[in-house]
């Protein structure tokens, strides 16, 4: 039977509850995470005008709409990249545990070249997409629409490099998540 009064304290002798946070650390943000929390506040600033406009002063303004959707698609991109730094992105690991440690290695060592390739393949496409579409247009704002694009292509850039870094790590490790769940980027 487990004593329930040796856990830590926190009911004061005055019958409040008390109890305190840990102090809040952000050395640890990247600074993807920085521009993905600010196109986000611009995304909920451009929302509550779209409301307001719409049911208090009941008259839409009408590009609210168009830019929300494409900071959305910014807080998208740019948060991948926070994905793929922790590389805590959806992964399968059943099979790695039936798999001998060689070839789990091997294995290991593929996923993280094939994912380098992939986001660098669809940075280089999504650039020569805004070479052909580079006089395309917003629909109800006159500016590019290779702005949209180029915050895709700067997403897919900064996930290849955050790529490349999470597999020099995995190396220089020796093993990855793929082969460890139980281990984070954290773990030295």
């Amino acid at each position: 039977m487990q004593d329930i009064d040796a856990g830590p304290k926190i009911m004061g002798d005055d019958g409040e509850f008390h109890a305190q946070d840990e102090a809040v650390d952000l050395s640890g943000t990247t600074g993807e995470a920085w521009v993905a929390l600010g196109i986000f506040w611009a995304l909920g600033v451009t929302v509550f005008y779209q409301f307001f406009t719409r049911y208090v002063l009941n008259d839409s303004a009408a590009w609210t709409e168009e830019i929300a959707r494409y900071l959305l698609i910014g807080v998208v991109f740019v948060g991948a990249c926070i994905g793929v730094s922790k590389n805590n992105h959806i992964q399968v690991d059943f099979f790695f545990k039936f798999m001998p440690p060689a070839i789990a290695r091997f294995v290991a060592t593929l996923v993280d070249l094939l994912r380098v390739v992939f986001l660098l393949a669809f940075a280089v496409l999504t650039l020569m997409m805004m070479n052909k579409l580079s006089n395309a247009r917003m629909t109800m704002i006159d500016l590019p629409m290779n702005l949209v694009y180029g915050v895709c292509m700067a997403g897919f850039s900064a996930m290849t490099w955050r790529a490349i870094q999470v597999a020099r790590f995995h190396w220089k490790r020796g093993y990855s998540v793929l082969e460890r769940p139980e281990s984070t980027m954290d773990d030295v």
